[in-house]
């Protein structure tokens, strides 16, 4: 079993931070993507950011420059920094991990989400 818990996220200013940390845990050979997503109400699934294990990243257009994704490979955790919040930046963010475990073999996991809600 694999899971992925996030902590982080809130209620925060518009112009204010925020920073998101998952863990994964459980029976983990190596992770390669690491990521984040986020839905707002009424609207599909989307990308944010996301890291490779060598450190490449990715960034939808709409945080580039705001938003900062990192990972640390020891620990199997991946961080999302976010600066210069806007009030669109409101959603439920979710952790994203494509996982190897070895024998049982390599599959997608995801975090059960965290509210994140820019707003004066």
């Amino acid at each position: 079993q694999v899971q992925l818990v996030e902590s982080g996220g809130g209620l925060v200013q518009p112009g204010g931070s925020l920073s998101l940390s998952c863990a994964a845990s459980g029976s983990i050979f190596s992770i390669n993507v690491m990521g984040w997503y986020r839905q707002a109400p009424g609207k599909q699934r989307e990308l944010v950011a996301a890291i490779t294990s060598g450190g490449s990243t990715n960034y939808a257009d709409s945080v580039k420059g705001r938003f900062t994704i990192s990972r640390d490979n020891a620990k199997n955790r991946v961080y999302l920094q976010m600066n210069s919040l806007k009030p669109e930046d409101t959603a439920v963010y979710y952790c994203y991990s494509n996982i190897n475990r070895g024998r049982a073999g390599v599959g997608d996991y995801w975090g059960q989400g965290t509210q994140v809600t820019v707003s004066s």
